[in-house]
Formats: C-alpha cells, structure tokens, sequence
C-alpha cells in the first residue's frame, strides 16, 4: 500500500521532537523537518555545556535525527566528530526508531580564547578532522562508515559535501538552535533549549537531472575548453526557497514544521507523511556495563580501582554505575 501523504490542514500538527517527512511533487524534492524541544533542553541541561558548545552540539543532534530517521532497519546511526578544534569531539547516537543520546568534548582554555576572540562560528569551535557517519545493523552484520573532511566549513556545507560526494544526491541543510525565555504558570521565566532543522534532497525520475556541477578543482588550462553547466531549474528553485528560511522560523514553536512546511512549498504543493518521534534516552544500563569491564585484564582492573571500587559515569547520560573489583579479578 502506498502512503501517499497528508495535504497541510488535514492532520493534527506534529509538535515538537517529531522529525516530519516531506514531499514536493512538482519539484522532485523530498525531505525531512524537525523541531526538537524538551528532547534537546534536557540532553544540554544534562551536561550543563558552555552555550557554544551547546550550540554546536543541538546542531549535531538535529543533523543526526534528520539523517537517521530515513534509515528503515534495526541498528543504530552515529555521527561523529573528531577534529583539531576547541571541541574536538562531537558525538550522536540514534537508536533505532527513536533513541537519542549525545555528548561533546572540549578543550576549557581553548574554549575560553575563542570566546574571548569572538571566534564561536561552528568552523571556529571544530576546526579541521573529520565527520563520521556509520551504520551499525548490529551483530552478524558489516558497518558501513562514510568520512567527509572538515575543513572550517559548518556542518551544513559538511552534510551537503557528503551527499554530493559520497550519495550523487543534491542536497540542501539548514540548522538552527535558540535559547528562549518562556513565562512559567507559576510567574517568572525559564530559559529553555530549542534547536530545529531541513533537509531537502532532489530525488527526478531520469538520474541525468541529478548533475551537479563540478567541485572546485584549480583554474582550468589556458587554451582548454570549459563546458558550461546549470543545474536543473527545479532544484534551482528548491535550493532558493529553502535559502528563504530564518533560521529563527526554524526552531519557533509558534511556527511549526508544518506550517513552516507551507509557507515554503504552498505554490507548488506540498505533502507531509506520518512522524517519527525522537526522545532522550540513553542505552547504558548496569549490565553492559559489567559485561565491558568483564573484558578487563587483572591489571585493567586493578588500575580502574579507586578507594576500594570501580566507579563508571556514563559520558551520554551521567547515569554512575559502581562496582567492586572482586566481581572481575576473580574470574581473571
């Protein structure tokens, strides 16, 4: 049976932390939109980050669900990062269908020079490495990574790079993140977390529409004859409408993916399809743990050993797990 999506008006909105697939017929694109709220707030308040970092790390987490979310198997999505820059580690671990947990890793005194530099654009904070992306269908099963270069590029451009390099698929990313103030029911205001994000992919019939044009590589030879090329009209119209979006419609509650959906593709028609909620929620539990440390050799052990005990903090959730080291040296 074929879903054929929802017109707009003709469902009850989303809301957030609920990635929303779309389609745009008439431009042969499709693709995903999300507003995450509560899911973000309470994964950054977890960790208490300094705000770039938190910044940097709720983009990370809407890049992940927008990505993930299309997969159609069991397994887990990870994006990571590893780069030379104040944070050197960015990590995000999706669970089939809906689990998410994340943490970052930063360097305080670099952090601190940045800031006090005014160099807090996500290029600045990751510097140059990598971006991983791997899927893990769990045992029996190979991993497939795919690796783009971060060269003080966002990870919007870092996202369409991959894509382009690694799919053929043209594609278009937009992230945001907010801190905003909301008055409680009990008067006073509290700070809360938003982050949201779109991606749009040009997905024709006859794959020849798909060419992009050539990355840059050098000036061409004198003398040497260049082809001129244009993108497809089409994808050339979705790349500009999806340009229009503030990044402040992104993550706005009171605009909605839908109605931001609308606002976007209304001219040409646009379809939603069913959600796919996200939540918090870390996989760690006592028992995987203990199976890690039942891997230790005596010495491992003897060396995790502090005060009598093992004691392990879990970096996605903060969850302390603790142990005593006869369970383990006995068995070595």
């Amino acid at each position: 049976m074929v879903d054929h999506g929802t017109e707009l008006g003709e469902f009850g909105f989303a809301g957030d932390d609920a990635v929303v697939p779309f389609a745009v017929e008439a431009l042969d694109a499709r693709g995903r939109a999300v507003q995450l709220g509560s899911m973000v707030n309470a994964i950054l308040g977890r960790h208490d980050y300094p705000e770039p970092v938190a910044r940097l790390l709720a983009e990370m987490i809407v890049l992940t669900v927008l990505l993930g979310t299309s997969l159609k198997f069991e397994g887990k999505f990870i994006a990571q990062t590893q780069t030379d820059g104040p944070v050197d580690l960015l990590v995000v671990d999706f669970t089939m269908p809906s689990s998410v947990r994340a943490y970052a890793r930063f360097d305080a005194d670099r952090l601190a020079t940045a800031v006090a530099e005014r160099k807090t654009d996500p290029s600045d904070l990751l510097g140059h490495g990598i971006l991983a992306l791997t899927i893990d269908q769990g045992a029996h099963t190979q991993r497939y990574q795919g690796i783009v270069e971060l060269a003080g590029t966002s990870l919007e451009a870092v996202a369409e790079t991959y894509f382009r390099q690694s799919e053929q698929i043209p594609t278009t990313v937009r992230l945001a993140v907010a801190r905003m103030s909301r008055r409680q029911d009990g008067g006073g205001f509290a700070d809360s977390w938003r982050a949201g994000g779109l991606i749009a992919q040009f997905l024709p019939e006859a794959p020849e529409r798909m060419r992009l044009a050539d990355l840059p590589g050098g000036d061409a030879p004198e003398g040497a004859e260049v082809e001129l090329f244009t993108e497809d009209d089409a994808w050339t119209e979705v790349q500009a409408l999806v340009g229009t979006v503030e990044p402040s419609e992104l993550a706005d509650p009171d605009v909605g993916v839908e109605r931001l959906l609308f606002r976007l593709f209304h001219e040409r028609g646009v379809r939603v399809f069913p959600a796919t909620e996200v939540r918090d929620d870390c996989s760690c539990n006592r028992e995987k743990i203990r199976g890690v440390l039942q891997g230790f050799s005596a010495e491992d052990i003897e060396h995790s050993t502090e005060n009598g005990r093992i004691h392990v903090t879990c970096e996605f959730c903060g969850e302390a797990y603790d142990f005593s080291p006869d369970e383990f040296t006995s068995q070595s």
